[in-house]
């Protein structure tokens, strides 16, 4: 049965809070940052078909829609808040509400986050999450900081979430135990907002990688003012996606978008303690590269000591106004 605007918001959206010095239900929030603490604040839209494959059970949506405003903070190093959801609901159905609240609910759940207000309408499935959190005055991991001489780092692994549209695409096939996985991480991406909290006064600038690992480090060099090389075999992957073929791992690496990692840089001397605050984090990361003179561009080579850097022309990022 099809509810009504309110009774939806009630039933699904409007849960206590607890941090927040007023929540839903008034024309405004009211949030109380800790004393001397800046606001982080990270906008994303969610748009079916688009971002999100109309197959993908509402719990998952939920999670995901979240996860990515989470991973926008983490990248800050930001400490999570507070968030509001603007959502468009072709139909406002119970069987659709109940889990893709309990998704996101949980999510928020898990990193303390509330969620204070927000709007609903009738259109197509569009979700809108404005994500708000903390972080003390200059701690804040930035796009800017990268300099020469920099190790180049990621956490976790890269690619599935570009391998499990492939599969959806009927470009690539699985085996069911490993297409779960990779359809896991496209679907339910894990910000890494301990790991970013862990990072700071440690990385020199950071980003969250959802358009593409080429496409979000060229923010940073543009930022830094910086070139990149790239040390191919370095890239962490699964043993799905090494068990592809050269050039379908390339694409999923290099360009495929929607992994929800962190892409960050630190002096060579903060190595051990860039490991230490994986372990802290419970996030694995690894070294990929290092950051060069602006003059010397970007350059992927297929391992750490490659003579020739491989042609990039292939390997476009993501863009939503640009043709596949």
């Amino acid at each position: 049965m099809a509810l009504g605007e309110f009774e939806l918001i009630e039933r699904y959206f409007r849960p206590p809070v607890r941090r927040a010095a007023l929540g839903g239900g008034d024309d405004c929030a009211l949030l109380q940052p800790a004393p001397g603490q800046q606001m982080a604040v990270s906008t994303d839209l969610l748009v079916e078909g688009r971002h999100f494959l109309s197959t993908v059970a509402p719990e998952r949506l939920g999670h995901k829609a979240l996860a990515v405003n989470l991973s926008d903070l983490a990248a800050c190093g930001a400490e999570p808040l507070a968030f509001t959801l603007a959502l468009s609901l072709p139909r406002a159905e119970a069987s659709f509400l109940a889990p893709f609240a309990r998704g996101m609910l949980e999510l928020a759940e898990q990193h303390g986050i509330e969620l204070v207000g927000g709007d609903t309408t009738a259109g197509p499935l569009t979700i809108g999450i404005t994500a708000m959190g903390q972080v003390p005055p200059g701690q804040a991991l930035l796009r800017s900081g990268a300099r020469a001489g920099d190790e180049l780092w990621v956490s976790g692994c890269l690619g599935d979430a570009r391998l499990a549209l492939e599969v959806f695409r009927g470009r690539v096939e699985l085996p069911g135990e490993a297409f779960g996985a990779v359809r896991e991480a496209m679907e339910r991406p894990q910000p890494r907002v301990s790991l970013g909290l862990a990072l700071r006064g440690i990385a020199t600038a950071a980003i969250d990688l959802s358009d593409g690992l080429l496409g979000d480090l060229a923010h940073v060099r543009r930022r830094s003012g910086v070139g990149a090389t790239l040390w191919l075999d370095a890239l962490p992957r699964s043993a799905a996606l090494a068990a592809q073929p050269v050039s379908v791992q390339r694409e999923c690496l290099l360009a495929g978008g929607d992994d929800y990692e962190l892409l960050f840089t630190a002096p060579a001397s903060a190595a051990e303690a860039v490991r230490a605050a994986g372990v802290a984090s419970g996030t694995p990361v690894t070294c990929v590269g290092r950051i060069e003179p602006a003059s010397e561009g970007m350059k992927v080579y297929a391992e750490a000591h490659g003579r020739e850097p491989l042609d990039l022309a292939a390997f476009a990022s993501f863009d939503h106004f640009k043709p596949a």
